[in-house]
């Protein structure tokens, strides 16, 4: 990770205390790469997370998307079907109207018996 301002306000190659011991300031001087380098490997995992991330909402907003065309033929495709099965009935009722008629007297009786059971 790059950082733009050192955190304290001496220089770290320099020995800020005289008295300071060289191995003290070996040891800070690693525990500063550590967390540098803890915090780069961190960053990376985030940014490889965040791309996860993102690659799934766009693979879920585009499986949305061809559902939604999907189902916005469905209103079409019923029109059609409904279309088709009135002229069938309308052509039918057209070949043998007598037997429709008796047909539906019939269905209607029925119907008329059970509602009253």
């Amino acid at each position: 990770m790059d950082r733009t301002t050192p955190l304290s306000s001496t220089p770290s190659n320099t020995n800020p205390n005289p008295n300071t011991n060289p191995k003290i300031e070996n040891v800070a001087q690693t525990a500063h790469k550590v967390v540098d380098t803890v915090a780069d490997k961190t960053t990376a995992q985030v940014d490889r997370l965040s791309s996860t991330a993102h690659r799934a909402v766009d693979k879920t907003a585009g499986a949305a998307t061809q559902a939604a065309g999907w189902a916005s033929t469905l209103p079409d495709q019923a029109m059609e079907v409904q279309s088709r099965l009135t002229e069938s009935v309308c052509t039918s009722i057209r070949a043998r109207p007598i037997a429709t008629v008796a047909g539906a007297l019939v269905v209607g009786y029925l119907l008329g018996r059970i509602a009253r059971l």
